[in-house]
């Protein structure tokens, strides 16, 4: 074809349509979390099919979508700084545009002409063509100054939470919180660690189950985190870019300056790795450091291993492992869905010639819990209901040896796998939650039979959620609870030292062991 019948072909409208780019697909997601209240773990991974973009696109667009979620309220900082203007005056679609710029130039490894010209880009094609001349010098005034300048520019004259939560991207409120959930156990000072945590990528976790996973699948799934190196857990997730989107290549990887370590309130700015994170397993059946689509792994699509939070893994332990399983049992899980902890417990429920009740209140959600259990147990093991927590423990009822309510919570505690968390929820959800929570204890406390254990479980380390819950429990029902040394169970169930306070209740961090911020508390039931 001649230049001159090419150029014809163009001008009758006949070019091919432009294949999505990395950035467009982060773009859509941040919109939709913006917009619609959309989920970026359960939307993105379907956006990066759809777009079909290769592997090293598919973990940009993974890094560019989660880290811009995550340092949202810093970067809307840095933006306001650099543009003069407060951003509730920048329209939204713009600011969705810098806020993915900003992250390219300050948290990933991107050139800074790649940054901005393919930003610039998107912004034309967003339909945002209005605003290109002023993305194009907001983010060259960002592009000046280095990540610790900004830093100093946008935390100048703030102190105390204010402060921090500038610094590390978390609502004032939020800091509050964890602040005093560290005081509770006397480690005010990991503070900036534990903020740091939370903006950190986390690696996937997978769980073994008991008496179905092999030694191969083990294997397997331990040479292939061996091979890959460490990776984000993020629905898409590889190992660099193609160039077709403006490349992610060996130096354009997310930033991974040290400091998670930070042993003062405020710490420095934003790093890239935990240390907890580096070492082995905390739980006995975890896996770490499995990239890329967990699904390729043999023993993860054959349904014997599964991706689930080490954290979550030892909560499920320290109800199954606390004493002997005794052929007959009957367990409880309240609160099943999406079916994770459920799946562990059935496992290890069919081990010890347990059956388990698996309920969930939400139909789409029972489904999932179905899912997760068609592959561990058998109908004489397991069976799933549909129905209010609430509705357990009535005169008559069936009373169970083992009950574990994962409770309804603010989810606090896995804000580096949920990054639109911090930002939806608010202080006033608190209390309604924390009733929630109280009315399931004490069905709990009603269902459980005599000499029977429950596990009271959140992941949020709010103390309204967790210490206060137990107190309040032990006020209402200590004349037939006793409380368990919790934190010793878990010690005694965890692969290495899981770094839980001395006391009778153990909360996971983070920052230390590389898990969700999972909080547990067992209690047995006095013949």
């Amino acid at each position: 074809m001649s230049a001159a019948q090419q150029s014809s072909r163009q001008s009758r409208g006949d070019r091919r349509p432009r294949p999505t780019s990395a950035r467009r697909v982060a773009f859509d997601v941040l919109r939709a979390v913006q917009v619609d209240d959309a989920y970026a773990n359960l939307l993105l991974p379907t956006r990066i099919r759809r777009a079909g973009l290769s592997a090293r696109d598919a973990a940009f667009a993974t890094e560019l979508t989660y880290g811009s979620i995550r340092m949202l309220g810093r970067y809307d900082a840095i933006v306001g700084v650099a543009s003069g203007r407060r951003v509730d005056n920048i329209e939204s679609d713009v600011l969705d545009v810098m806020r993915l710029g900003v992250h390219q130039l300050l948290g990933m490894r991107t050139p800074t002409h790649a940054a901005v010209s393919a930003t610039v880009e998107l912004a034309r094609e967003v339909g945002a063509r209005r605003a290109t001349g002023f993305v194009n010098a907001v983010l060259r005034k960002v592009a000046a100054k280095t990540d610790d300048e900004w830093d100093a520019l946008v935390t100048e004259g703030r102190s105390g939470d204010a402060l921090l939560a500038t610094r590390w991207s978390h609502p004032s409120w939020v800091v509050a919180a964890l602040r005093d959930a560290l005081a509770a156990e006397r480690s005010r000072d990991e503070l900036a660690a534990l903020l740091a945590a939370d903006n950190v990528a986390p690696r996937v976790q997978l769980v073994a189950l008991p008496g179905l996973a092999t030694d191969e699948d083990v294997r397997t799934a331990t040479a292939t985190a061996a091979e890959d190196g460490s990776g984000a857990d993020g629905g898409a997730e590889a190992d660099g870019g193609d160039g077709a989107d403006g490349g992610y290549g060996a130096d354009e990887q997310p930033r991974t300056d040290d400091g998670a370590g930070a042993d003062d309130e405020t710490g420095t700015a934003p790093p890239g790795r935990v240390a907890g994170a580096d070492a082995g397993p905390v739980s006995p059946v975890g896996i770490r450091g499995t990239t890329g689509d967990p699904a390729r792994v043999p023993g993860v699509a054959a349904g014997r291993l599964r991706v689930q939070d080490e954290g979550s893994q030892l909560a499920a332990l320290a109800l199954t492992r606390s004493s002997a399983v005794r052929p007959g049992e009957r367990w409880l899980d309240m609160c099943a869905g999406p079916g994770g902890k459920a799946a562990l417990l059935a496992a290890e429920a069919a081990q010890g010639g347990a059956s388990l009740v698996a309920n969930e209140l939400v139909p789409a959600r029972a489904g999932l819990v179905r899912k997760a259990l068609s592959t561990v147990a058998g109908d004489d093991t397991v069976t799933v209901v549909e129905g209010d927590g609430r509705r357990f423990g009535k005169p008559g009822d069936e009373l169970f040896d083992r009950i574990l309510l994962d409770a309804p919570c603010t989810g606090l505690g896995a804000l580096r796998r949920r990054p639109e968390a911090r930002w939806r929820k608010q202080p006033e959800d608190v209390p309604e939650l924390a009733a929630l929570q109280a009315e399931l204890l004490d069905a709990a406390v009603r269902a459980l039979a005599p000499g029977g254990t429950l596990a009271y479980v959140t992941c949020s380390p709010h103390l309204a959620e967790t210490r206060g819950q137990v107190d309040a429990l032990l006020e209402r029902h200590g004349d037939v609870l006793e409380q368990l040394d919790t934190a010793g169970v878990v010690r005694s169930v965890a692969a290495r030292d899981p770094q839980v306070a001395d006391g009778p209740t153990a909360q996971l961090w983070p920052h230390r062991t590389g898990t969700d911020a999972m909080f547990v508390a067992l209690f047995r039931r006095r013949p």
